[in-house]
């Protein structure tokens, strides 16, 4: 079953000062570069604050309470101020550690352990939201070869003129081996706070919002090699999403379905307890390896040769262990999970909001089935057979009668899997950011919140349907 403890409500009451957060991202405050923001600037890009959305041929985001910004082109790669980093062009243009801006220590929280590390950063230009927001999630596409890592870090300015500390958005490394991948716990200035892998205005009713921000990625590698991390793609979800219990009905426009595969994450119950005791509450990484596997993409044996062979689905216990938080001590970190699904070859992957069940069908319409973010109880979504206060499915069609058809990882057998779902209890559960629990008591819903999974090379239909969104 879904697991039972809501994700903003894991983490501890008491919020910590604004020292304390730049205390827990000292490790990585690193001085911008003047030289190679000039040298950006020589190329013909403007390194500034941004005066538009879109550049380099990105599409501005689709109208109405999401802004989406993601920086994947090599203008976008120069067009930012960088300290010992480079871009690199090609088929797939990235950013590389060039020569090291210096060296630090890291004290790794979940092991204990201190290693040195040379690094490099680069900071994105400000990007002005079309949206003045009350949350913001970040997602990144990296490849971080064994003895590399990233830190990803927000900056944002209030409608109020000040700005928020850097606060970090998760330290990331595809496998365990050089650090525990993290999310930071007690990240606050009083204003707003940071929940595990969002930041939230502390109190949206107050009229504050964040108005703008930048981005800065740290890149991290063992001393006297030429390792790098190499980032595909960094960006932001940025979104003001009204208050409200129910959602406007969006009415049926398609009928078809994905083949996509089936896996069910409670046929892992008990196995490799270490990640979240076991498969009852991987919902997220089983829904990430149905996609990831839809598009071509699987583990080797060799990676799966750490798996008990007497286990079924082994690319599930693959995916629950390198999506796990060691700090929110879960798989169900929103950006962890996509930057999973990107380290598979020519993978993108963002978090973002949509605003419907047509911006569904028009992902389904073009051969992109998508990963959603619902809670809800038994009574609330008809043939579930649970309620759960956070759960993940993915959507790969509709009938003809416009109701959704999800692959439902909470489900007894692989064959199970394979779920219809009444179209306007999916869409409320789905799209709510208010509900109430067992009790009674008002609980928050996740706003439409997804994940969206795609080649590299995509048919036109899919660069067009992802291009509506802002995404591409």
């Amino acid at each position: 079953m879904p697991p039972a403890t809501p994700r903003r409500t894991v983490l501890a009451a008491a919020l910590a000062t604004a020292a304390g957060t730049v205390a827990a991202t000292a490790a990585s405050t690193i001085p911008a570069s003047a030289a190679a923001a000039a040298s950006c600037a020589a190329g013909g890009d403007t390194c500034g604050d941004e005066a538009v959305t879109a550049t380099a041929g990105q599409a501005p985001p689709a109208a109405g309470a999401v802004d989406n910004r993601f920086w994947h082109t090599y203008t976008d790669w120069r067009c930012g101020t960088p300290a010992g980093t480079r871009a690199v062009s090609g088929r797939r243009p990235g950013l590389v550690i060039g020569t090291p801006a210096g060296t630090t220590e890291y004290t790794d929280p979940h092991t204990g352990r201190t290693s040195g590390w040379e690094y490099a950063s680069w900071t994105s230009p400000r990007h002005t939201s079309t949206v003045p927001a009350t949350e913001l999630v970040a997602s990144w596409n990296v490849d971080t070869p064994a003895g590399t890592w990233l830190q990803v870090e927000l900056r944002g300015t209030y409608g109020d003129g000040t700005e928020t500390p850097w606060f970090v958005m998760g330290r990331w490394a595809a496998g365990d081996t050089d650090i525990r991948r993290t999310s930071v716990d007690d990240q606050t200035d009083g204003k707003a706070s940071i929940w595990t892998d969002t930041f939230s205005v502390d109190d949206p009713a107050s009229g504050l919002r964040l108005v703008s921000y930048r981005l800065r990625l740290t890149l991290y590698r063992t001393p006297g090699t030429t390792l790098t991390p190499t980032v595909w793609r960094i960006g932001a979800m940025a979104s003001d999403v009204p208050d409200r219990f129910t959602v406007p009905a969006s009415p049926p426009g398609l009928d078809r379905e994905l083949t996509v595969p089936r896996y069910s994450q409670n046929i892992h119950v008990g196995q490799y307890p270490e990640y979240d005791n076991g498969g009852e509450a991987w919902c997220s990484p089983t829904s990430s390896q149905m996609i990831i596997e839809y598009w071509g993409r699987r583990p080797t044996a060799e990676d799966l040769a750490w798996v008990n062979p007497e286990y079924a689905d082994p690319q599930v216990c693959h995916a629950a262990r390198f999506t796990y938080d060691h700090q929110y001590e879960g798989c169900g970190n929103w950006p962890f999970n996509a930057a999973y699904a990107a380290s598979y070859t020519d993978m993108n992957a963002v978090v973002t909001r949509l605003r419907s069940l047509t911006d569904v069908e028009t992902l389904i319409r073009a051969g992109v089935p998508v990963i959603t973010s619902q809670s809800f109880l038994k009574e609330e979504l008809t043939g579930a057979g649970y309620g759960t206060s956070g759960h993940l499915m993915t959507v790969i069609g509709f009938t003809a009668d416009g109701d959704v058809i999800a692959n439902d990882p909470a489900s007894p057998s692989d064959v199970a899997v394979r779920r219809v779902y009444r179209r306007r209890e999916w869409e409320n559960i789905w799209l709510r950011t208010k509900r109430y629990d067992a009790n009674g008591k008002v609980r928050s819903g996740t706003g439409g919140v997804c994940y969206l999974y795609w080649p590299v090379k995509s048919a036109p239909s899919q660069h067009r349907a992802l291009q509506a969104l802002g995404l591409v």
